[in-house]
């Protein structure tokens, strides 16, 4: 039996912005949802073979009206990662507003200046971890690779820099490959470290244009280090990266998170399934997630492979090693 709903939008303009041009977006929304959806004047139809189709397309258009009438524009990304948190509330059975994840995408966005796109978290777990990294001076986010811990840190640390709340970015990670001993590389420090810290440049590649990044280099507001040259500095108002945190030591984490000053934030990612140290209970980000849990002050969030947002099929490769290991 099939199931109907229907909603009307008096607001012409709501109604433009969440059809799309030519109902581009409802195109994305019938798509996800697998139901059948027709716009008729001020009206738009929904049909799904079930009540479940219905309560998802309720909860999108809920959330997609809303951030219209805020003055948004919905994109593609945007409507895809509202279908996939409809799609994991429906797994869960969860349709009461009040038991959905605290933090709201909407509210969650990140708007770079100069940037080619505005960022969306593709999760309630992403969400967090951006709430968690503005409402808060130091944030850990420890997540499998491609959950996009390292890119929204950047795209925040970016959103930070370029509308003045920050005056610098420092990037910097364990040179766990070379024992932190730079010396028989080639160059200056910068291009020492570079092949380590190239996954921070790729995402920020990705966000804002490489003339805007060269700016940034010349006037030192990027300032990139191994983990190893951070001892006996204070960092205040700057926004500072650690990535790669699991293959810290516990005296190199304790270092690094004495050294935030005034003014400044710290993002610290990891991922504690990849940890190269010769003995894993050395790991400096796993003993902080162990004594640090309670301070206020401190946000942790943690990522899943539900979470994975670099590519469908990393998804897949994560939980066959994942069931391998077991």
């Amino acid at each position: 039996m099939e199931e109907r709903i229907t909603i009307a939008l008096d607001n012409k303009e709501v109604l433009c912005g969440v059809c799309g041009a030519n109902d581009g977006n409802l195109k994305i929304i019938e798509g996800s949802l697998g139901g059948y959806i027709t716009a008729r004047g001020n009206e738009i139809h929904f049909e799904s073979h079930d009540e479940t189709g219905v309560k998802r397309f309720r909860t999108m258009m809920d959330t997609l009206i809303a951030t219209v009438e805020e003055g948004e524009q919905l994109s593609p990304e945007f409507i895809q990662t509202i279908a996939r948190e409809a799609s994991l509330q429906d797994a869960q059975g969860i349709y009461n507003t009040e038991e959905k994840n605290d933090a709201s995408f909407r509210d969650s966005m990140i708007q770079i200046p100069h940037g080619f796109n505005r960022v969306y978290p593709r999760s309630g777990n992403q969400a967090n971890y951006i709430k968690g990294m503005r409402e808060n001076e130091i944030c850990f986010c420890v997540g499998p690779a491609g959950t996009g811990k390292t890119y929204l840190a950047i795209a925040h640390a970016l959103q930070m820099l370029l509308s003045k709340k920050m005056r610098k970015l420092v990037l910097t990670r364990p040179v766990v490959e070379a024992g932190e001993n730079l010396g028989f590389l080639p160059g200056d420090l910068a291009q020492k470290i570079d092949p380590y810290l190239k996954p921070l440049y790729d995402a920020m590649e990705s966000l804002i244009p490489y003339d805007v990044i060269n700016r940034m280099e010349e006037t030192r507001s990027i300032e990139i280090a191994p983990l190893a040259y951070m001892r006996g500095r204070s960092l205040n108002d700057c926004m500072v990266i650690l990535d790669e945190a699991q293959n810290t030591t516990k005296e190199q984490m304790k270092m690094f998170l004495t050294r935030i000053g005034k003014g400044a934030r710290a993002v610290i990612t990891g991922d504690t399934t990849q940890i190269d140290l010769p003995r894993k209970s050395d790991s400096g980000l796993l003993n902080a997630l162990d004594i640090l849990r309670e301070i206020e002050g401190l946000s942790f969030s943690f990522l899943h492979t539900g979470d994975v947002a670099r590519n469908p099929l990393i998804k897949k490769i994560i939980q066959a090693y994942n069931e391998n290991e077991k």
